[in-house]
């Protein structure tokens, strides 16, 4: 079963996207056109893939590394829940997940 994650972004849009088991939230939201840039192409070198991951979800995830969490630091507008997407391993009891686009965010790759 492909989960269905659902990311809102610019504050009030949603956008469901169906992620393929064992690939990570960023390729699957890029697929979808959701606006994360990923700079370092997921090698933890970056925070342009800082989402924020709905309460009732966050503690479903397996923890943060130390190195995530260090880039973190430097995420804008980053919270307690705050992961980057780079390091979600999409997994079928996802499904139903919502996370939340920063206003912050700006993808450099779009005009």
């Amino acid at each position: 079963m492909m989960p269905l994650i659902r990311f809102t972004i610019r504050g009030d849009t949603e956008i469901v996207v169906q992620a393929e088991p064992g690939d990570n939230l960023l390729r699957a939201a890029q697929a979808a056109g959701i606006p994360l840039e990923g700079t370092c192409e997921g090698q933890m070198a970056c925070s342009t893939c800082h989402v924020i991951v709905a309460p009732e979800w966050f503690g479903r995830l397996p923890p943060a590394s130390e190195d995530e969490e260090d880039m973190l630091d430097l995420a804008a507008g980053a919270c307690r829940t705050s992961r980057l997407s780079c390091q979600i391993e999409v997994t079928e009891a996802m499904d139903g997940m919502a996370l939340h686009v920063p206003r912050e965010a700006r993808d450099m790759r779009k005009p």
